[in-house]
């Protein structure tokens, strides 16, 4: 694949931007079991690490001796390099079911996390333009058996909220009550329908959730009880999580490890505990925004522009690719003469990536999802 400048691009969420990133689909009627996982990486992972461009003349002398971690990671082609800590995604890479996007981001051009993570939810063009999410509006999409959603977070999020009901859970770190305190909570709510559902529902997803989550830790826990919270008839269809901890400000290079390797275990986990389920499941992992392409006083990065996503799924089209319309990393090319200038937009990526799992003209989609682009 190579890697070069191309005016198509800025053209964003157009439909010629589109064929370029899915050539040869046919659209299709909605499936019935399918599943789809949202990963946000709060606080802005920094994509130039994850997926380093080791190709480009310019990284390793922007970022010194610090990037030099990255010459040992998985190759994945003659200009990329999986950072050494995802194992089991590069596994996953070669088995053609990862695929990567590079230099791309939302319309955002500014440096708040909290901003930006309005507008990578909401899907609108600006922050706090918009009171519902893409992931709800998706939801309208699909049929209803599809259409059952969740988020590991204390409160349904904001790229859940809308007119399609969406529920949220997160498991208390407190004892939990015995079984006969739970037994008469039961009995109490049984006389009235609401709350008697309600309860019933929230005792399914605990037992869900714990079912295949066991004694594991950190990402891999994350991911089996996400896993466990999809499993079965009554198990959600469309799952958000979010992980926090990417803001490197300073001792990137340790910090960004551990971060990247329990990423890597929590898809792992996820893959494991579909079982073959995770041949109908796409997985989107994306932050709200890139880092500085050097390091700064501290051994750190600070707030960027353009960064990385990645897309996970037993099948998986075009598995096994980086997609990058890349603009290189010479100062010159540099957008505000510090960040990686982003070539692709997020709602461009989302809606095909989704059209193409689901089945959904994307003109459908995009009109879907984000509205205020139509």
């Amino acid at each position: 694949m190579q890697y070069h400048r191309r005016s198509v691009i800025a053209a964003g969420l157009s439909g010629l931007a589109m064929s370029v990133a899915y050539p040869g689909m046919a659209w299709a009627s909605a499936a019935t079991d399918k599943r789809f996982v949202f990963i946000l990486q709060r606080g802005a992972a920094d994509g130039l690490a994850t997926i380093a461009p080791t190709g480009d003349p310019d990284y390793l002398p922007a970022r010194g001796d610090l990037a030099q971690e990255a010459l040992t990671g998985n190759k994945l082609d003659s200009f990329f390099t999986l950072h050494p800590a995802m194992v089991e995604s590069a596994k996953l890479y070669r088995e053609k079911q990862a695929r990567f996007l590079h230099a791309l981001a939302s319309g955002y051009r500014e440096r708040s996390h909290f901003d930006a993570q309005n507008v990578m939810e909401s899907g609108a063009m600006q922050p706090y333009g918009r009171d519902d999410g893409w992931m709800n509006r998706l939801l309208s999409l699909l049929p209803a058996e599809s259409a059952k959603a969740m988020a590991i977070a204390p409160a349904v999020p904001l790229i859940l909220r809308g007119p399609v009901p969406a529920s949220s859970y997160e498991k208390s770190r407190a004892k939990g009550p015995d079984g006969d305190l739970m037994q008469r909570v039961a009995m109490l709510y049984a006389e009235d329908p609401a709350l008697s559902s309600l309860w019933q529902d929230a005792l399914a997803a605990d037992a869900m959730a714990n079912m295949q989550q066991g004694q594991m830790r950190g990402g891999a826990a994350i991911g089996s009880m996400a896993a466990g919270l999809m499993s079965g008839l009554a198990g959600a269809r469309v799952l958000m999580l979010e992980t926090n901890g990417w803001d490197t400000h300073s001792r990137q290079k340790g910090r960004l490890g551990n971060q990247l390797k329990q990423a890597d275990a929590l898809i792992a986990a996820l893959r494991d505990g579909l079982g073959e389920n995770w041949n109908n499941t796409l997985v989107l992992v994306a932050t709200e925004f890139g880092r500085t392409v050097a390091f700064n006083g501290t051994g750190g990065t600070d707030h960027g522009t353009g960064s990385a996503a990645m897309l996970f799924g037993g099948a998986l089209k075009n598995g096994g690719t980086v997609q990058a319309d890349w603009p290189g990393l010479a100062p010159a090319n540099l957008l505000d003469n510090r960040d990686l200038r982003p070539t692709m937009r997020f709602e461009a990526m989302v809606t095909g990536a989704l059209s193409d799992h689901y089945g959904i003209e994307p003109g459908q989609m995009k009109k879907t999802l984000f509205p205020d682009f139509v």
